[in-house]
C-alpha cells in the first residue's frame, strides 16, 4: 500500500492548525468630540501710562543723595564694594524714571483674559486682583501664577474701579494678599525715614 505523504508524520507529531486573530476592520472612523471654540469678544477697553509717575523736586534729590552717600561712606569702610555700586545703580536708574514721562500703552479686558503691554494673559493664568494707589494713580493689581511677571499692574487712568471690577468679579477672586517682605520693609523704611515732604 503505497505511502501517503502526511506533513504530520513528517513533523513527528500530529498536524497543528496555527491561528492568528485579526482586528475587526473599522468600516467607519469613531465620531470625534469637538470642543466649542468661545467666541474672542472685548469686555473693556482703555488707554493709560505704563507705571505711575511723579517728579521729583530739589529737596527730594537733595536728601535722598544725602543717605546713599552716607551708606556708600559707611559701606567703603567695610569694603562692600558691591553694593555701593548696587545703591549707585539704583539711584540711576530712579533718577531717569522721575525725569523721562512713561509711555501710554492699551490695556484690554476680553471673555478669554487680560491683554497687557501687548501680551495675552489668559484667566487660568491668574488666581485673584486687587486695587491699590500710588501717586494719586488708580492701580489695578492681578497676581498671576507664572514666576514672571508675577503680578500684573495696569493703571486705570480715567477708568471708573467699579466698572472693572463688576467684570473681574465673575473670573477672578477678589483679594488683596499680605505684603511681601520686600513691601514691608519699604514701607517701614519711607515712615521712618521720609524723603520728601509732601
Amino acid at each position: 500500500m503505497p505511502e501517503t505523504n502526511n506533513p504530520a508524520q513528517n513533523l513527528g507529531g500530529p498536524a497543528q492548525t496555527k491561528i492568528t486573530k485579526q482586528s475587526p476592520l473599522k468600516t467607519e472612523s469613531e465620531p470625534v468630540e469637538v470642543m466649542p471654540v468661545k467666541e474672542l469678544r472685548t469686555l473693556l477697553t482703555w488707554k493709560a501710562p505704563v507705571r505711575p509717575f511723579k517728579r521729583r523736586d530739589k529737596e527730594f534729590w537733595t536728601t535722598a543723595g544725602s543717605i546713599a552717600f552716607l551708606l556708600a561712606v559707611i559701606l567703603f569702610f567695610i569694603k562692600e564694594w558691591v553694593l555701593i555700586i548696587v545703591i549707585i545703580a539704583i539711584m540711576f536708574v530712579y533718577y531717569v524714571l522721575s525725569h523721562v514721562q512713561p509711555e501710554e500703552i492699551e490695556h484690554l479686558i476680553t471673555n478669554r483674559g487680560i491683554r497687557f503691554a501687548g501680551k495675552d494673559y489668559p484667566w487660568e493664568t491668574m488666581t485673584q486682583f486687587w486695587f491699590s494707589e500710588k501717586f494719586s494713580e488708580k492701580i489695578l493689581n492681578v497676581q498671576t501664577i507664572m514666576m514672571y511677571p508675577g503680578r500684573l499692574q495696569m493703571l486705570l487712568g480715567k477708568t471708573s474701579v467699579k466698572q472693572i471690577e463688576e467684570i473681574l468679579k465673575k473670573y477672578l477672586l477678589q483679594e488683596t494678599p499680605e505684603p511681601t517682605a520686600i513691601e514691608k520693609a519699604t514701607d517701614w523704611f519711607s515712615k521712618k525715614v521720609p524723603i520728601e515732604t509732601s
